[in-house]
């Protein structure tokens, strides 16, 4: 869990600067959770927090959002990541956007947890070829 006490001199615990060198070596981030409690789950936003630590390295990245939950497939998680995005200076695409909710038949996943709905791959493919295109156009390299 994130505590600046950890910091020395400018650094960070090995886990947290491996994480931070992933974010940083990345052209973009897909950000992939569950609802909880209307937000991102503590696992997550600890994450985000450790990564945002000076230097920020979430600035300037690409981001795309998927979110599974029940009835709005994990949307006010989605609405509280982006507030957070705003804060880290992450750009997000707008659309398409992705819930999944993955009570409502078909059923989407198999007994070992693989998605099978051809539907839903269609739209997750959706937004990673949204997000490839916005992180070109970032980038400046279309």
């Amino acid at each position: 869990m994130l505590n600046t006490d950890l910091e020395k001199d400018g650094t960070y615990p090995p886990v947290v600067e491996a994480f931070r060198q992933k974010i940083l070596e990345a052209d973009s981030v897909l950000f992939a959770s569950p609802e909880y409690n209307y937000s991102v789950t503590a696992p997550l936003k600890n994450a985000i927090d450790w990564a945002s630590r000076p230097p920020n390295v979430w600035a300037d990245k690409a981001a795309a959002i998927v979110s599974a939950g029940g009835g709005f497939g994990g949307g006010r998680s989605q609405y509280h990541l982006r507030q957070i995005g705003v804060y880290l200076d992450l750009h997000f695409i707008n659309k398409p956007e992705f819930f999944l909710n993955g009570r409502r038949p078909p059923a989407k996943f198999d007994s070992d947890g693989n998605l099978t709905d051809a539907e839903t791959k269609e739209k997750l493919k959706g937004v990673l070829l949204a997000l490839h295109s916005f992180t070109l156009r970032l980038q400046g390299k279309c």
